[in-house]
Formats: C-alpha cells, structure tokens, sequence
C-alpha cells in the first residue's frame, strides 16, 4: 500500500533517524575522550580496521554481498571510492588529533564552515552561479578566517582541513550518486584504507608501543566499537536521507557542531576569547544568512552532509 500525503510516518521517523545521526556525531569527542591513553594515530588505525569489519558483519547479516558485487565490477566506481577513503581519513585522523588534543572547539568550526565549502565547490567546480546574497556570506566567512587567523596567530588549520576534506569527500560522494549504498561505501572505503591502518599500527608499535589490549576490558571495548560507533550513524543518516526532504536534512546538519561547541566550551572547558567568540558570530552570521536564502527560493542544499566524523 502506497503512503499519501497525509502519513507523516515518513518525515517524523525521518527526522528521528537524522536528530539520532547528528546527535551521535556531535557527541563524538567524548567517546574518543574515553579512549585515553591510546593516541590519535592507534585510535584512527583501530577506527578503520574494525569498522571494515562491522560493515562486513552487517553486509553478511543484510545479504548486501550482491549490491558490494555489483559495484566491484565497475573498476572506475572502486578508483573513486579509494579516493573518497583517502579524503574521509585525513577527515578522521585530524578530528581525532583535533579531540585528543584540546582543539574540540576548532573542530567544531570546522563542521560549521562545510555549507560554505559547499557553496565555493559548486562555484569553482561545478560552475554554478551565486546569488549576491550567497556572495555576500562568503565575504563574511572570508572575514571569520582573518578574524580567527589573527586571534591565533596562525590559520585555524583543523577547521579548515576538515571542511575542506569533508567537502570534497562530499562533492565524490555526489558525483558516485545513488548507485553505492552508505554501507557499500564504508565497506570499500575502509578496505582502501586497510594498509594505512595496518602501517599506522606498525609505526605507533614500534616508536611508542600499542595500548589495544593492555590498559583495560573496558578500554579494549572501547576500541573495538569504533567500528560500532563509525557505521550505526551513517546508517542513521541514510535512513533519514531516504524520508526527509535535502533541504531539512541540510538545517539539522548543525546539530553535530553545535553539540561538538557546546562540549568543547562547557564540558571540556576550552578557552573562547573574544576574537574566537566574533570569529564564530560571523560564521553563523553566514549560515544564517544562506539558510534564510535557501528557505525563501524553496533551493535545497546541492548535497546534504554524507558521513562525517
């Protein structure tokens, strides 16, 4: 039986599904925070191999070996996802340095900044055309950097490598389309990344030696359901991508930075002077300003967030 316009059972679960994804993400920082003493370097190494495997277990439990059989047999669709891995690692591993460093609140920028990486990617790589508003919260992004690049004293180079990278990761995942399912493609981009994990691993054994196994059970745990952690999100994600229309996918997207800021400055207590502080105004100031834009043309977001974090 076919739904009609009057079930919300669609857009209510939908909703559920994308507040669940992003209300996970957000929270992130405190789940790597559990993971002392291990590094950034182990944590993301661990990160890849067990959520290959989990994806695995899902793809056997799910019979989706047909759906992962289908997309192996197009070599050009693999060369991409490969490429995508690369891009979601150095997303992965500087998040994780970011959090295990003190640097949550930059991070969180980070993810703040995307709709705008998002923006100067359909300029500069798909030839689309901005509107003068649209340019006009550019300009103020552009002035939020300068901004945060004087308090610090240096580029907010975690913001800026992960909007970066999670905004090209996006713009592949755009152009792959339809035809490679959430699972899928963690499932092959994990495995890309398999020797990087495995050589991580090598490495921080040999200079520091690896803490997996050796601090706690609850530790080891901890370790292992990073896969956990990594697939049940996107899975989350998908599901609401299915129900909800791009547009309110695309607002509930700042969930994650908001909660990701809120933990950085409340929780964690990470210091915010007040050129942070106008830093951050005048990148809200832009979102607001492009959201506003997008809800009055009835234009949905060109590609909702795919698999953060």
């Amino acid at each position: 039986m076919s739904r009609t316009r009057n079930q919300p059972v669609e857009p209510t679960s939908g909703l559920g599904f994308a507040i669940a994804a992003y209300g996970l993400w957000g929270l992130l920082p405190l789940f790597f925070l559990l993971l002392h003493p291990t590094g950034p370097f182990e944590v993301v190494a661990w990160r890849v191999l067990f959520s290959l495997v989990f994806c695995l277990a899902l793809i056997t439990a799910t019979r989706g070996w047909p759906a992962l059989l289908v997309v192996l047999r197009r070599p050009k669709t693999v060369w991409v996802m490969g490429l995508a891995g690369l891009l979601i690692f150095v997303n992965w591993q500087t998040y994780v340095f970011a959090t295990l460093t003190g640097h949550v609140v930059e991070a969180a920028l980070g993810y703040f900044m995307n709709p705008i990486v998002t923006v100067l990617l359909g300029v500069f790589v798909l030839h689309e055309r901005l509107r003068r508003i649209q340019w006009i919260a550019v300009a103020i992004s552009a002035a939020a950097v300068l901004v945060l690049t004087i308090g610090y004293g240096a580029l907010p180079w975690i913001s800026l490598v992960l909007a970066l990278s999670f905004g090209f990761y996006g713009l592949i995942k755009k152009n792959v389309g339809p035809g490679v399912g959430a699972l899928t493609g963690l499932t092959l981009e994990t495995a890309w990344l398999m020797p990087i994990a495995i050589a991580e691993l090598l490495i921080v054994g040999a200079m520091t030696g690896l803490t997996f196994g050796t601090v706690s059970p609850w530790h080891t745990v901890g370790l292992v359901s990073t896969g956990v952690v990594t697939a049940v999100p996107l899975l989350f994600f998908a599901a609401a991508a299915r129900r909800l229309p791009l547009s309110l996918l695309g607002l509930v997207q700042f969930v994650a930075p908001v909660l990701q800021f809120l933990v950085g400055v409340f929780i964690l207590g990470e210091p915010m002077p007040p050129e942070r502080w106008v830093g951050f105004g005048l990148v809200w100031v832009a979102l607001v300003i492009l959201t506003v834009d997008m809800v009055a043309t009835g234009r949905a977001p060109r590609r909702a967030s795919p698999e953060p974090l």
